[in-house]
């Protein structure tokens, strides 16, 4: 069964915390950041370690992600977000092209993939974008870019904004709120 695509525009998770998950994006130092994020793949990595492939791979209902479908998709956001932070740094005000998430998940065969693969390149990619968020220099970090959709971001807001992708899906994973 295809999952129906999440359209909802995220943004307003910068103003106010998570009701779902409990993550309050908006109120993170920007310096905690990259820490946040290799906790989190870490908890990836922990929770797919306790878990046998047969449980990552199985969807808790059909129109919801498995476990692996998720890290696929942690793994490919941690790559559009890195690109869209390079471009803020690179380019003035730069827009990002569109990316359909849910098309990549058909095509790309999400639940196919292997998760010992996908579990080491999540947390490839997360350290890599930690870095990254880490080398921004302090005169950059109000840099802009833009969304297709006309969200606007700062490489501060684009960076809070982002970090509550892998803390939301690993509570739609595990149902563990974010404590912190």
């Amino acid at each position: 069964m295809t999952i129906t695509p999440d359209t909802k525009n995220w943004t307003w998770v910068l103003q106010r915390p998570c009701p779902e998950c409990g993550f309050a994006a908006g109120a993170v130092a920007r310096e905690q950041i990259p820490a946040l994020l290799r906790a989190n793949a870490e908890a990836w990595r922990a929770y797919f370690a306790e878990h046998g492939a047969a449980h990552v791979r199985t969807r808790p209902e059909p129109a919801k992600w498995s476990p692996l479908e998720y890290a696929c998709h942690v793994r490919d956001c941690n790559q559009v977000y890195l690109r869209r932070v390079e471009l803020m740094v690179e380019q003035d005000d730069p827009q990002y092209a569109n990316w359909d998430q849910d098309a990549t998940a058909v095509d790309d065969k999400y639940g196919e993939q292997d998760p010992d693969t996908v579990i080491a390149a999540l947390v490839d990619t997360t350290d890599t974008i930690a870095a990254k968020f880490e080398s921004v220099p302090e005169d950059e970090w109000q840099r802009t870019g833009h969304r297709g959709d006309g969200s606007d971001f700062t490489i501060e807001s684009l960076a809070r904004y982002f970090v509550h992708d892998p803390i939301h899906h690993l509570w739609d994973v595990t149902g563990r709120r974010h404590e912190g």
